[in-house]
């Protein structure tokens, strides 16, 4: 059987008439002069996939975080405080067509949204040569990538050419003894280049992330926000997580979401942006004066959100994971090389995300840290 999937690579326009309506791609099949039936199962295969996918629970699962590598230039005490692990060897990694191959099964299978991550996914040579491919993947609604910005401003433009559509940067103070100490590196001006150069070049709405930790940085939680307004970012306040290959998470240390939106409406007043949150990960509020600028809230230890988790991921060597807390993983590496058919292979992604876990448990007494840092899982 001809893999649709295979024959649908780049032809963008041609799988938006497919998830459209099923008539119109009768059409283009006529139209086109291929009228093999074993063709044509394989496009009613991929018409089926395209209903959501969803897990045990009912949770649709629209979002799909890939680690492109695991390696980082940073050494950010809540994730590497004793310096970076050996990489995985190289052929146990994913290659740029790997990557693209899976992420066509996941689209063809209700993705909208992909982010690319790591480690800090520019440290993989010719990151641009994948954005571009997977910026062709019909479908897909949203391409993002999250980084620490060290070397963004020299290839931003380039980015966005390649397709990317926005960025997310990690940055967890905007004093540089505080930064040099969080993130084991005197970059902090680096970074503020790259959030300008992210903006210049439209790779918005540019999101900027901070890990809040008590005895390091919550002191600037109002600073940050100002941040906010002055540059017209969206400032997500992330609570300390056990993730760090040292295993010294303290629940002493975590900031609560709640006490980070005291500690900003001590200057900024803020008001909820109105609707659902869905699946977001944060709570968003924007600024009660109406400047620009936007604060969000991400809270899992103190107001976890489990419950409309709406992501899976995919680590640089190849595994699923379906929970960032996750002490199984799935590997789709083996799948992918084992010549399966994009049917088949679908089948293993709707099995392995219906075994995702209804929580996490880290306010549990049981709860067990992931082997794997948040540099080797993917953010």
């Amino acid at each position: 059987m001809i893999d649709a999937l295979e024959f649908l690579r780049g032809r963008k326009e041609f799988f938006r008439f497919l998830i459209l309506d099923w008539k119109v791609t009768v059409v283009l099949l006529f139209q086109s002069k291929i009228k093999n039936l074993k063709f044509l199962h394989a496009v009613c295969f991929l018409k089926v996939t395209t209903d959501v996918l969803k897990d045990s629970y009912g949770r649709a699962i629209r979002d799909l975080r890939v680690s492109v590598t695991d390696r980082c230039n940073f050494r950010c005490f809540y994730c590497l405080p004793h310096g970076e692990p050996p990489s995985a060897p190289k052929e146990q990694m994913l290659t740029y067509e790997e990557i693209v191959r899976a992420v066509e099964v996941f689209v063809a299978l209700g993705i909208e949204k992909v982010r690319l991550t790591g480690g800090e996914p520019m440290l993989r040579r010719d990151i641009e040569t994948l954005i571009s491919k997977l910026a062709g993947v019909g479908g897909l609604r949203d391409l993002a990538l999250t980084t620490n910005a060290f070397n963004l401003a020299e290839r931003a433009a380039g980015l966005k050419a390649a397709g990317l559509d926005r960025v997310t940067i990690s940055l967890d103070s905007l004093r540089r003894d505080s930064f040099a100490r969080m993130t084991g590196v005197d970059m902090l001006g680096r970074v503020l280049e790259g959030v300008r150069a992210a903006q210049r070049v439209g790779l918005t709405p540019v999101k900027i992330n901070s890990v809040i930790v008590r005895g390091h940085n919550e002191e600037e939680v109002a600073d940050m926000a100002a941040f906010a307004r002055e540059h017209g970012v969206s400032m997500r306040f992330i609570e300390y997580m056990p993730l760090d290959s040292g295993h010294g998470w303290s629940r002493k240390q975590v900031v609560s979401g709640a006490e980070i939106r005291r500690r900003i409406e001590e200057r900024f007043p803020l008001e909820a942006t109105g609707g659902a949150r869905g699946s977001d990960t944060s709570a968003r509020y924007r600024f009660a004066d109406g400047a620009p600028g936007e604060v969000g809230i991400i809270a899992p230890v103190t107001e976890p959100f489990c419950g409309a988790c709406s992501r899976v991921r995919l680590t640089a060597d190849g595994q699923i994971r379906t929970c960032l807390f996750s002490k199984v993983e799935h590997s789709l590496r083996d799948v992918l090389r084992s010549a399966a058919s994009g049917e088949e292979v679908a089948d293993y992604v709707r099995a392995v995300v219906l075994r995702k876990e209804p929580r996490h448990y880290i306010n549990e007494t049981h709860f067990e840290q992931p082997a794997r840092t948040m540099s080797l899982i993917g953010g």
